[in-house]
């Protein structure tokens, strides 16, 4: 399979190496000029991930109308304006594979939602998702992933393409719950870095199985079924994301909490506010949730709302 690789950061990287060590021709875009892909055509490494030769560098997205399929790894927040240029809005019966978790501060949109606006009406949309880290996986460490879509075809035929010795994938059954899952779990990695930062961390089991919960009611509410937030793209994903030394959102949250600098992206901050615009629109409570953005984008003092979330009134579990 010839696969266009969209995105140079991290993880985009990492998935043109695998894809490109289970078989596939790959070729890997960036912004021409930015740091990230000028450093790939010095080194051909990030620092986590080396490319082989095989894979090639271009700044150009002409090379995606020729791919069997496009895969993006980009900036949640960047998605529109990205899929909107003609280069991509253009493509007819494009199979795109959308590899982010996050939701469109300004609608509350899933990202799957934005590509079926900005793309060509016979374009085939699939998501991927799950937990994994690139540092474990270049190490050989294997994890289990997801694959969604609206088209049991173009799932069936994408799991098998992408299947390999790193990753075992399992067909996704809800589009909705598995991107809302994926997106907020980045959410509750950042109050679990503030619970480190506070030397709270014997509290990320109360948060995991209450965070889950909340999520789930959203889910519910959203029209999704809400086992999926008990699946690997929420509950599954939580290891990764709320223990893991490698988590960028959970890193964030305890530096932020802490008065330090965080320079790596963390998509829960942006992710925190379109959760609260489906919190009012769908009348589902996020406590842990809006708790986050409070101290993130409303300056309140972690203390005062983590005691808050403690003083909350009591009831059954259930």
């Amino acid at each position: 399979m010839n696969v266009f690789v969209i995105g140079c950061g991290r993880w985009g990287t990492f998935l043109a190496w695998y894809l490109n060590r289970i078989g596939h021709r790959v070729s890997l875009y960036g912004r021409a000029g930015s740091s990230s892909l000028v450093q790939l055509q010095s080194t051909r490494s990030n620092g986590l991930v080396q490319l082989p030769e095989a894979v090639r560098l271009t700044d150009s997205l002409a090379g995606a109308q020729a791919a069997d399929a496009v895969v993006i790894s980009v900036p949640s927040q960047n998605l529109r304006s990205l899929l909107a240029g003609h280069e991509l809005s253009s493509l007819q019966g494009q199979t795109f594979v959308l590899c982010m978790k996050g939701l469109e501060i300004a609608t509350g949109s899933r990202l799957s939602q934005i590509a079926a606006e900005q793309l060509a009406p016979d374009a085939q949309i699939a998501v991927w998702l799950g937990p994994g880290h690139v540092q474990e996986f270049t190490r050989g460490v294997p994890n289990c992933m997801v694959i969604d879509s609206g088209s049991e075809a173009v799932k069936k035929r994408l799991v098998e393409a992408f299947s390999g010795d790193l990753i075992r994938f399992y067909y996704g059954q809800d589009l909705i719950g598995n991107e809302i899952g994926a997106a907020a779990k980045n959410v509750i990695g950042i109050a679990a870095g503030m619970l480190d930062g506070k030397h709270l961390s014997t509290l990320k089991g109360a948060l995991m199985s209450r965070g889950t919960r909340e999520i789930a009611r959203l889910i519910r509410a959203m029209g999704g079924s809400e086992l999926s937030a008990y699946g690997l793209c929420h509950l599954g994903d939580y290891e990764a994301t709320v223990f893991s030394p490698y988590s960028h959102n959970r890193g964030f949250g305890e530096a932020f909490v802490r008065g330090e600098s965080y320079e790596s992206l963390a998509e829960g901050f942006f992710t925190v506010q379109a959760l609260m615009k489906l919190q009012q629109q769908y009348r589902v409570e996020l406590p842990i949730c809006t708790a986050v953005n409070a101290v993130l984008h409303e300056g309140a003092d972690p203390d005062t709302v983590l005691a808050a979330l403690f003083a909350r009134s009591l009831k059954n579990e259930f």
